[in-house]
């Protein structure tokens, strides 16, 4: 057993001073927090920019205190032992455990930097000729001296901010403190290093929760006397389990309203790293966000030839449209920056008694909270898109019967040519979140999350050669002479599918052939696969259980589906009456017609349908609906049980299209099963 943490954000809208009784409305608890997080910003700001210096950082590399002692862990012991601690501003009375708060945010941003500084020293140290376009050569000495886990959207973005810094000083930053100023604070307080001097958390039932913290009464308190004990209720998310651990929070201020981000851990069980025989791959696609496919391993996986059987139905999650929709709010994004600083240009060309001065101001500073509003809801949007597809994808493996999820590794995901283009619109940070929500929800069900080489994927065929047979790509089924990249054709076995979805089976098929080579981070626990085995992907056809009615026909030799008979069109009778579709037609004795005659029966309504699709159950437990599940029934939003406009409505996301989820593990939960399978 282990734990998984997480992060619930709660609002606090009221508070009670605990000496007085007094209840403290939210615009003023608000004022309170935010002159508490004034203070603890002050204090960290003050640490880094002093201790923003190449000694400095070499200090803390080395992991060692002024007494020579080992750093320890805990942000805030480590600034103490290295004797950077930094007090409140004079004629400011601040307690020691808001200084812990303080010191503990600037540790943790300076420790930050030190992995953006190892980025910059091995980029610099291995420099392209082209920085643009890295050959293989290139990415080869670059990755042997870069950290693992490093994304190539990181890699890319480091070198535009190298490339521009030479452009500028003609030589190479010497170190990260030349390359960049030192890091914003946030506007917080990380309560995780105070104790019980400073908060106090106890749960009160399922769904609540009360936070006890200490808040300044003053915006510059001058002695203890002017602190005193809140009390803040707080409603948990349903997200948070009645088991679950609740853990020291991090308080803000957000738009007015006191926000809590209160971690907590669960007890989850701990996926194997190897073992398994059933597993799910998904690719990252270009007509569509995830495309994935369930394979497992055949009986003779432990000999040389080893051999997947895909499952022959494809799992697709189509995110064009919010896909579009991103790229063109990225769009509206870089006008008005470009707008922004154009102003910002002319405005420091005149003075402030100009009185074109205070106009441009207005223009200016209204161009800036509006982007700050689209860089809001681009980051809303790609949260939603990230939680959305990660939920789908770890439906479709539970549902599946798998019990491990490969994905492509990011580190080792370059695009060239037009992939790189049309990768624009998907950045490697939604992607990036992505990766992060499946590992989430996944550890939930216990089912391992496990990267593989994304080199060649698409490249090859899955069915014949075991990687060597290449695939012809080419615009549709239909146009195998013309180029493209949407579908892929075999000319050795003949293999015609979505290129994306050929992509899914290889990947599926690296991981349950290499996972005897996993290999677990130490600090992060992510899961990897760095050596590459090919093998064979054989498609195969799930047997179909018949049929009551399919098994009696079988028996009675009767036709399952028969003709219906020929309808007589002789006019050999009168034309009966039509009756009337109202409600009073079986009394209405005025027009002759009687409730005993069949002829004289309301009609059924021709848009009734002679067989209904059976709804999707609901989830099992409560809190968030997952991706895959209709919505529960309420007053508004009954269960539909006839026929949708549009099959794929239960992704959980508007605008997305996606596979429905089906539970599909018959064959594989029954060990008497004699059913041969069909392999195509």
């Amino acid at each position: 057993m282990s734990t998984l943490t997480a992060t619930a954000t709660c609002t606090a809208h009221a508070a009670t001073v605990e000496k007085t009784g007094e209840v403290v409305a939210q615009p003023l608890l608000a004022q309170r927090v935010a002159w508490l997080t004034g203070l603890a910003r002050d204090i960290t700001a003050r640490i880094v920019a002093a201790r923003w210096s190449v000694a400095d950082l070499d200090a803390l590399v080395s992991g060692r205190g002024l007494d020579g002692r080992v750093l320890p862990s805990k942000g805030w012991m480590a600034v103490r032992r290295l004797g950077w601690g930094v007090g409140p501003r004079p004629g400011v009375y601040v307690c020691d455990r808001v200084l812990r708060c303080a010191q503990e945010q600037a540790a943790r941003a300076l420790r930050l930097a030190l992995h953006r500084r190892v980025m910059v020293s091995a980029i610099v140290a291995s420099w392209p000729r082209d920085p643009g376009a890295r050959t293989d050569t290139e990415w080869a000495a670059l990755r042997a001296v870069l950290p693992g886990g490093v994304s190539a959207a990181e890699i890319r973005n480091r070198t535009r901010q190298i490339r521009a810094y030479l452009d500028a000083h003609e030589v190479f930053p010497a170190d990260l403190t030349e390359l960049e100023d030192p890091p914003k604070v946030a506007t917080q307080v990380v309560l995780a290093a105070a104790d019980r001097q400073l908060l106090t958390l106890e749960r009160t039932g399922e769904r609540g929760a009360l936070l006890r913290v200490r808040l300044p009464l003053v915006e510059f308190p001058a002695s203890a006397r002017d602190w005193a004990w809140h009390v803040l209720p707080l409603a948990l998310p349903p997200t948070v389990a009645p088991e679950a651990k609740l853990c020291a929070p991090t308080v803000r201020v957000s738009k007015g309203r006191v926000r809590v981000d209160l971690p907590f851990q669960i007890p989850i069980t701990v996926a194997p790293a190897t073992g398994h025989t059933v597993g799910c791959g998904f690719d990252w696609g270009l007509n569509t966000l995830l495309t994935g496919t369930v394979g497992e391993l055949a009986e003779g996986r432990e000999t040389s030839d080893g051999r997947v059987i895909g499952d022959g139905r494809p799992l697709a999650y189509d995110a064009r449209g919010i896909s579009a929709k991103l790229h063109r709010l990225r769009a509206e994004r870089q006008h008005l920056t470009a707008k922004h600083r154009h102003q910002e240009r002319l405005l420091a060309q005149i003075t402030p008694a100009d009185p074109r001065f205070a106009r441009l101001a207005a223009a200016c500073q209204r161009i800036g909270v509006e982007h700050e509003r689209l860089c809001a809801r681009i980051r809303h949007l790609n949260k939603a898109l990230a939680w959305s597809a990660s939920r789908w994808a770890v439906d479709q493996a539970v549902f599946a019967g798998a019990t491990v999820i490969y994905l492509e590794d990011l580190a080792t995901l370059e695009a060239r040519g037009r992939r790189g283009r049309a990768n624009a619109r998907l950045s490697g940070q939604v992607r990036g979140q992505i990766v992060e929500a499946i590992r989430h929800l996944a550890a939930k069900h216990a089912v391992a999350v496990v990267t593989v080489p994304a080199r060649g994927t698409s490249r090859c065929c899955p069915r014949c050669g075991q990687g060597t047979s290449v695939l012809t790509h080419c615009p549709a089924p239909d146009r195998l002479t013309e180029k493209g990249w949407t579908w892929a054709y075999c000319p050795a076995c003949g293999l015609s599918c979505d290129r994306d979805r050929a992509a899914a089976e290889r990947i599926v098929s690296r991981g349950l052939l290499g996972q005897n080579a996993t290999r677990t981070h130490r600090s992060t626990g992510a899961r990897t696969i760095v050596t590459v085995v090919e093998g064979n992907v054989a498609r195969a056809r799930r047997p179909r259980k018949p049929t009551r009615a399919a098994r009696r026909a079988r028996r009675t030799r009767t036709d399952l589906h028969p003709r219906p008979a020929a309808r007589d069109r002789s006019k050999n009778r009168p034309t009966p009456k039509r009756p009337t579709r109202t409600p009073n037609n079986l009394t209405n004795t005025s027009a002759g017609r009687s409730a005993n005659n069949p002829a004289d029966q309301a009609m059924t309504s021709s848009r009734v349908p002679d067989r209904r699709t059976v709804p999707v159950p609901p989830p099992a437990s409560g809190g968030q609906r997952p991706a895959g599940h209709a919505p529960k029934p309420g007053r508004h939003q009954p269960y539909r049980t006839g026929h949708v406009r549009n099959s794929h409505h239960r992704t959980g996301f508007h605008h997305a299209k996606a596979t429905p989820v089906l539970t599909l593990t018959e064959h594989r939960d029954s060990p008497k099963q004699t059913t041969p399978v069909r392999v195509a």
